[in-house]
């Protein structure tokens, strides 16, 4: 909404029952998610009210447990694969659609973004089948392909604005100095859209490392951070342990995605 001043200019009106909306949805979405945390401290290895008392006993537990270690390194070590080869292709595609005239560049862009809107689990059904008929044994690199095939949509949705906002006279100077287009993209494309490509890198790392839906059904002996939880479901006594960690990764992935939502705009709101 929006109204016209005595100086002619428009001011606009909030929109209450938008507001209000965002508020409610907001609310709904994130608050069964606080709990997570709280219960996290609670002295007690069932999760009710009223909380039995304070305590850090469940996050200490953690240190001492070679089995998270172990999990923790196998989701750091697929999350930074995933996320350097998905933001690779992602340059690469996010530069083709924006500078060069393809044949079925609409249904290329929504093949690439169909990861999107298809669940998971076809996917993980489908790579499973694929893989079993091919004699693929199951193992931290059939999980690494899964992740590519969900990371990669973001990558390229990451990137695109980047490339759409980039002033192709740059690299068309360039090269009328005498640059190739290997040092032309390396000196002038590269900077300009590296705060997409830092963007993108921290975005797919996240997503790879919280995934599970594809890490269910392509890991082999090696489990997964987000696996090795899902494991611990089955005991009750280490659910509180469960919680700790569950909290530690919420709390690191809020933090990642806040950068590289604040990196991802760098530049593009003064443009």
């Amino acid at each position: 909404m929006s109204a016209r001043g005595d100086t002619g200019t428009y001011i606009k009106r909030p929109n209450r029952p938008l507001q209000i909306y965002a508020v409610i949805f907001l609310i709904v979405l994130y608050v069964p998610v606080l709990f997570i945390p709280m219960f996290s401290f609670n002295d007690s290895i069932y999760v009710r009210f009223p909380l039995q008392g304070f305590t850090l006993q469940w996050y200490a537990e953690l240190w001492s447990r070679d089995a998270v270690w172990a999990a923790l390194f196998n989701s750091v070590k697929v999350g930074a694969v995933v996320a350097a080869i998905s933001t690779i292709l992602g340059v690469v595609a996010a530069r083709a659609i924006t500078r060069y005239r393809i044949p079925g560049k609409s249904a290329l862009v929504t093949f690439i973004m169909m990861p999107l809107v298809i669940p998971g689990i076809i996917f993980g059904v489908a790579l499973l089948v694929l893989l079993s008929r091919m004699g693929v044994p199951l193992s931290l690199y059939t999980v690494t392909l899964g992740h590519l095939i969900v990371c990669l949509p973001f990558a390229v949705a990451t990137l695109l604005p980047r490339f759409e906002g980039f002033d192709p006279s740059m690299e068309e100077a360039s090269a009328d100095l005498g640059e190739n287009g290997w040092w032309t993209f390396w000196r002038v494309t590269f900077p300009m859209v590296f705060p997409g490509v830092v963007a993108s890198l921290l975005l797919t790392f996240t997503i790879s490392f919280d995934e599970f839906i594809m890490a269910f059904f392509l890991t082999g002996t090696d489990a997964t951070l987000p696996m090795y939880i899902w494991g611990q479901l089955r005991f009750p006594q280490e659910f509180p342990s469960v919680l700790a960690l569950s909290s530690l990764i919420l709390f690191i992935s809020f933090i990642l995605v806040f950068i590289a939502q604040r990196v991802g705009r760098m530049g593009l709101e003064d443009a």
